[in-house]
């Protein structure tokens, strides 16, 4: 099935689907026909504020004739504008299957036309169908999403976010008061299947949570972090396109509401990858997105990660709540609108309910499973989307300015550079557990002394501490690193004969045997720090 758009807030219909008075049903009948998008006739993808006509080789979307609270398309120009705007706000990331703004023109016998050499009676959005089942949000439902490809995508919003122009006159702490309030207004509309005192508890969450960060909020504004993003960063709008994730239908109507912290842009998706039960693809994108980003800010701003997943969750409870009244004609279901918007609601209040940081390090010798264990572990800590994953190898390619799996030469590896990378594992860690957020880092941590700082990092910053060192057999170690592809790592099995002399000193880290497979070291480590 072919849909350039088909998320969670349309529907699909067949048959006529323009209403009865609806002041464009002569566009609507014209697009339906057979012939004119498709052989027969075109799948129709539906918002409140959108429809979407489907061939096989070519979609149309046009604005709806109405004038909301927040858009106002009532008028042939301001359609026209709408759809230049999303033609703008699209196309660096979505070239291919943004074409270009279309008139649907009447001839002097009164025929439509698409491009005709009539008047234009109405402006569509010309676009290449896709299959919907290469929508994030399908995917999601097949089952778990891939780690590369969560790692394309989180590369494609750092990438999208880097290029959007900065704003420095937004006002946050205004504008997050603004969301809490008229979601919790909205919702206060629903008492039928919104528990009032869940509602109250929420928006006490978050009020109280804005007034401490204010001074955070004050930082991402000041550090450019706040931009033009795409403003509607869920599953259903990105796409599988030739093989990479591909971001589309960003918000067009609204430079203001698509005004907004880079992260605030990034925790729609995390929150919905979360609420679709993919936590572990949740923490991929995150641990991507920070370790492309590179800054201290952006984890200093972790702080936020709390306030900005529970409103986008909020949002969501206030629009699923909002579609129990059918709009513009379209068919909604009440019980399983009502269900969900209770769910999200459920989720908004759960982000925001205080949890203990922690701090894990994960150390020894090459080829134990220090980063693959790390990384399955990370998802399951209760930071939103799960902890920050720092590891050695990755911030010794951020700090050479080399791409993941470059491959440093063996020079690169000295006393100095190492000291580099200790550093700045530290100075991250750190950044993070200030702001709230669990980390779990994994390096060699072959010195008394190294062990010694990154414990010390978690006291200084009140975290809860516990290392792990992981133990193999010499043959195993050789084996899994001489059997390594693609990997941020350099290490080969002459590394590992050197490092099997190190002097490692007494540990008074939990000892883990990480002989057997991946699944057991991860059983065996989570009952340790029960998580």
């Amino acid at each position: 099935m072919n849909d350039p758009k088909a998320g969670p807030d349309s529907a699909v219909m067949a048959g006529t689907v323009a209403q009865s008075g609806d002041p464009q049903s002569a566009i609507v009948d014209f697009l339906l026909r057979p012939g004119v998008i498709a052989p027969s006739e075109p799948k129709v993808h539906e918002t409140h504020i959108a429809r979407v006509f489907v061939g096989p080789q070519r979609a149309l979307k046009i604005k709806r004739a109405v004038k909301l609270a927040f858009l106002d398309f009532s008028t042939l120009e301001k359609r026209h504008a709408a759809c230049l705007s999303e033609m703008v706000v699209n196309q660096s990331n979505a070239p291919e299957i943004y074409l270009g703004v279309v008139a649907i023109t009447k001839g002097p016998n009164g025929d439509l036309a698409i491009g005709g050499r009539g008047q234009p009676v109405e402006w569509a959005v010309d676009m290449l169908p896709f299959n919907d089942n290469d929508l994030l949000s399908e995917r999601a439902k097949a089952g778990p999403l891939s780690r590369i490809l969560m790692q394309q995508t989180a590369d494609a919003v750092q990438e999208m976010h880097a290029r959007s122009p900065v704003r420095r006159e937004a006002d946050l702490v205004a504008k997050m008061h603004a969301i809490v309030t008229e979601v919790s207004d909205v919702l206060s509309t629903h008492a039928g299947f919104i528990p009032a005192d869940e509602l109250a508890r929420w928006r006490a969450l978050a009020t109280g949570a804005i007034g401490p960060l204010a001074p955070v909020l004050a930082a991402r504004v000041a550090s450019g972090a706040v931009r033009r993003c795409h403003g509607d960063l869920h599953l259903a709008n990105i796409v599988v396109w030739k093989g990479l994730p591909t971001l589309f239908d960003a918000l067009e109507f609204s430079e203001e509401m698509a005004t907004v912290d880079t992260l605030y842009d990034l925790a729609f998706l995390l929150m919905d990858l979360v609420h679709h039960g993919q936590r572990s693809a949740a923490n991929t994108v995150l641990n991507r997105y920070l370790w492309r980003s590179g800054t201290l800010d952006d984890l200093r701003a972790l702080a936020l990660l709390p306030l900005y997943v529970s409103c986008r969750a909020g949002i969501r409870a206030m629009v699923a709540a909002s579609r129990t009244c059918k709009q513009a004609g379209l068919p909604s279901s009440d019980h399983s609108n009502r269900a969900l918007s209770a769910r999200y609601l459920a989720e908004a209040v759960e982000v925001l309910t205080p949890r203990p940081t922690r701090l894990v390090a994960v150390g020894g010798l090459s080829g134990s499973g220090k980063s693959t264990l790390a990384s399955q572990l990370a998802p399951r800590f209760t930071s939103p989307a799960g902890a920050l994953h720092l590891r050695s190898d990755l911030e010794r390619k951020a700090l050479m300015g080399v791409e993941e799996t470059f491959r440093l030469p063996a020079e690169s590896y000295t006393a100095e550079s190492a000291a580099l990378v200790y550093e700045r594992l530290l100075a991250r860690a750190g950044a993070a557990l200030a702001a709230g957020h669990s980390v779990i880092v994994d390096a060699v941590f072959a010195r008394p002394e190294e062990r010694q700082r990154i414990q010390q990092i978690a006291a200084d910053h009140g975290a809860d501490f516990h290392g792990i060192w992981l133990e193999a057999p010499a043959g195993i170690l050789r084996q899994r690193v001489a059997e390594r592809r693609g990997d941020a790592s350099d290490a080969t099995p002459e590394v590992v004969e050197r490092q099997l002399s190190y002097p490692i000193g007494a540990l008074d880290w939990s000892i883990i045997r990480a002989g057997g497979s991946i699944e057991q070291t991860a059983q065996s480590t989570a009952r340790l720090l029960h998580i």
